[in-house]
C-alpha cells in the first residue's frame, strides 16, 4: 500500500511568548494531508537546527533530546509499518492513532460471520427462515475448514482478505467440498455479504470483490410439457395417498406455487378479483413478497375437490399438503406410474407454470413475473426457458409477412 509519508520536527511558538525555550512539536504529512502533536520537550530556538529537525550541540543534554525525537520518530516508522503489514488504510489520522496506542480494534471474519448467523437465528419467522440459516451455517463450517487448511488459523482479520482469499476459497470449495460451481457461487455470495457489511461499516476501505467475477452458470430449468403434464394430471390412481399429491402438484403447476406458499395457503386467501372471478391473494414465504395468481379452471377443480377434507376444514387451509420429504418420495412413483422419466420434484410444477402454462401461452414475462411473486424480472428469466415450440409459433408469423410481400 502506497503513501507519502513524512515526518518533521519543528519548534511552535505559544500564545504570549516573551522568549526562551519553545515547545517542539512533530508533524505528521501523509499525502499532503497532516497532523501535528507535541513531542513533550523544549528548545532554545537558539540551539535548534529547523532544516535537521534537532537541537544542535554535544552536551549530554543535547544528546539526551535528540536521543529522544529520535526514539519518536522510530516510533512512527514502526506504526506505518503496522499499517502496512494489516493492509489498513494509511492516514494521518490512522498513523497518529497507531502511534498514540489508539488504533481501530482488529476486527475477524468468522467472529463476525458468527455474530451475522447468531442475528439470523434470531429473526427465523421474522424476515428470515429456517433454511437461510443452514445455509449461512454450512458457508461458515466451510470457511472455518479452509482457514485451517491453507492458513492454519481458525480465525482472519478482515484487512487481510483479498482476491487471492477469495479465488482460493472457490477452488477450495469446487475441489475439497466438491460443490458444483452453483453452490460454491452460493457461500461465496454469503461472504461477499460479510465484506460488505464491513464496507458499509468502513472497516475495510478496499472492496477485496472489486476484480472478482462468478463464472458460475444456471443450471438448465427442468419443466414438465403439456403433454406429460395432462399425462400426470389424467392418471387414474388406484391409491389415496398417490391421488391427492398428484392433485396438489398439477394444482401448483396451474398456479407458481412453491411447496412452503401451497402448504400455508388459506381458504381466507382466496378472495374475487377485480374480474369477477376467483384470486389468490398470497405472500411468499420466501420474500415476504405479494403474489396475486388467478385461478385457472384446471387449479379451481382440484380446490373444490377437496372443499370438505377434515385436514382442511380444520385448519382453516385449502389443501392437504404432506411434508416435502413425502410428496417428493410420492412424485417418484406417479412419475413412474405416469411414463415419466424427468426426475419429478415438487419444485418442478413452479417450472412447469413458468415455462409451459404461461410463457408458452404468449402470457407476457412481467406478468408471470408479478404472480410468481418476484422482486426482480432477471429471477423470472431462469425459470423461463425460451421453448422452441414458441420460436416456432413466432418465426411462423414472421413468414407469413414475408409472404404476403
Amino acid at each position: 500500500m502506497k503513501s507519502n509519508f513524512h515526518l518533521l520536527f519543528y519548534l511552535r511558538k505559544q500564545k504570549n511568548f516573551k522568549g526562551g525555550p519553545m515547545a517542539i512539536y512533530m508533524r505528521i504529512t501523509v499525502n499532503g494531508k497532516r497532523a501535528d502533536m507535541s513531542a513533550g520537550r523544549e528548545c532554545d530556538p537558539g540551539k535548534w537546527n529547523s532544516q535537521a529537525g534537532r537541537a544542535i550541540g554535544t552536551k549530554e543534554e543535547t544528546r539526551a533530546l535528540n536521543n529522544y525525537l529520535d526514539s519518536l520518530q522510530t516510533k512512527v516508522r514502526d506504526a506505518h509499518q503496522v499499517l502496512i503489514d494489516t493492509k489498513q488504510c494509511i492516514t494521518t489520522e490512522s498513523l497518529q492513532n497507531q502511534f498514540n496506542g489508539k488504533a481501530e480494534k482488529s476486527r475477524y471474519l468468522m467472529q463476525l460471520f458468527t455474530e451475522h448467523n447468531a442475528k439470523v437465528k434470531a429473526l427465523i419467522g421474522n424476515g428470515f427462515e429456517a433454511n437461510t440459516l443452514k445455509g449461512y451455517n454450512t458457508s461458515e463450517k466451510h470457511l472455518t475448514a479452509f482457514l485451517q487448511k491453507e492458513y492454519g488459523k481458525t480465525d482472519i482479520e478482515i484487512s487481510q482478505l483479498d482476491y487471492a482469499f477469495i479465488t482460493g476459497f472457490e477452488f477450495y470449495l469446487k475441489a475439497e467440498c466438491k460443490c458444483s460451481g452453483v453452490s460454491a457461487a452460493k457461500y461465496i455470495k454469503h461472504l461477499k455479504k460479510i465484506v460488505n457489511h464491513c464496507i458499509a461499516n468502513s472497516w475495510l476501505t478496499i472492496n477485496p470483490f472489486v476484480n472478482y467475477k462468478s463464472t458460475a452458470k444456471a443450471k438448465e430449468r427442468t419443466y414438465l410439457t403439456q403433454q406429460e403434464l395432462d399425462s400426470i394430471a389424467n392418471k387414474k390412481l388406484s391409491v389415496e395417498r398417490l391421488q391427492q399429491v398428484r392433485d396438489i402438484f398439477v394444482f401448483c403447476c396451474y398456479t407458481g406455487l412453491s411447496y412452503a406458499d401451497v402448504k400455508k395457503l388459506k381458504r381466507s386467501e382466496i378472495a374475487i378479483g377485480m374480474d369477477g372471478e376467483k384470486w389468490i391473494f398470497t405472500s411468499r414465504q420466501k420474500t415476504d413478497t405479494s403474489s396475486r395468481i388467478p385461478i385457472l379452471p384446471v387449479a379451481l377443480e382440484i380446490l373444490d375437490r377437496y372443499q370438505d377434507h377434515p385436514q382442511c376444514e380444520n385448519k382453516g387451509l385449502l389443501l392437504p399438503v404432506l411434508s416435502n420429504q413425502k410428496m417428493n418420495a410420492y412424485l417418484k412413483e406417479i412419475a413412474d406410474l405416469s411414463d415419466i422419466v424427468k426426475h419429478l420434484t415438487f419444485h418442478l410444477a413452479r417450472h412447469t407454470f413458468a415455462t409451459t402454462v404461461t410463457l408458452s401461452n404468449n402470457v407476457p414475462i412481467e406478468t408471470v413475473s408479478k404472480m410468481l411473486g418476484h422482486t426482480n424480472i432477471k429471477t423470472t428469466q431462469h425459470y423461463a426457458k425460451v421453448l422452441d415450440l414458441k420460436v416456432s409459433n413466432d418465426m411462423a408469423q414472421l413468414k407469413k409477412k414475408y409472404a404476403l410481400v
